[in-house]
């Protein structure tokens, strides 16, 4: 998770429906991450489960995403932002969110794409804008977007609608994007932003792009409703 991640979910949060229960997937509260990870606190009030492989921080119930304990069609909303990359089989977690999500049920999920080995237990996979489209296909409505240059985004996400979800309309789409212009930005400090400027005036363009651009990201809209 990283502040432009944490802005784009606010203007997810404001914009669109998210039916309950909320389930989050990978929930736990990495340290030093909290003051802008915590996405439960944009669903004050809402039925919210923090799902993740080991307990601590934000953690409700211990699971894993290849085989979530709960129902066919039981769940409203799903949320999983920078976790795929973690999941050894992560083809079966998607599949077992389109399993336990309702007909009028939500999916948010963002992946990274240009970004280092990290974090627990490992680091298996990146996606790219089209691997989200793919993954997502069966899902009538989608917002795919990405941040970064085109070709070497940081990170990608997507929303997914299944069929009963009510239709985006253009004035929600407007709205969407007006908030994640407002709320997603990953300022660089100044010494940084020197410096990569500098890099780039000697160096040409390219190897400082993923830095520099940052802030410039995009989305697409695909509807067979």
């Amino acid at each position: 998770m990283n502040l432009f991640l944490s802005g784009l979910a606010r203007a997810v949060a404001e914009t669109f429906r998210f039916p309950e229960p909320i389930l989050e997937i990978g929930s736990y509260q990495v340290e030093g991450q909290e003051h802008y990870a915590d996405l439960r606190s944009l669903f004050a009030g809402k039925d919210y489960i923090g799902v993740d492989v080991r307990s601590g921080p934000g953690v409700d119930q211990v699971a894993d995403v290849e085989a979530l304990p709960f129902d066919d069609n039981s769940v409203g909303s799903v949320i999983a932002m920078s976790t795929f990359e973690h999941v050894p089989r992560f083809w079966r977690g998607f599949e077992e969110i389109r399993r336990v999500l309702r007909p009028d049920g939500l999916f948010f999920v963002s992946c990274p794409f240009y970004f280092h080995i990290h974090n627990y237990p490992s680091d298996y996979w990146r996606f790219t804008p089209e691997a989200l489209q793919l993954l997502l296909e069966d899902y009538p409505q989608r917002i795919v977007g990405w941040h970064g240059p085109r070709k070497r985004p940081a990170d990608v996400w997507a929303l997914a609608m299944r069929e009963q979800y009510p239709a985006i309309t253009p004035a929600q789409y407007s709205h969407y994007r007006k908030l994640v212009d407002r709320y997603a930005h990953h300022p660089l400090r100044l010494k940084r932003r020197i410096r990569y400027s500098l890099g780039r005036w000697l160096c040409g363009r390219g190897p400082f792009a993923p830095y520099l651009d940052r802030n410039r990201w995009d989305t697409q809209c695909r509807s067979s409703l």
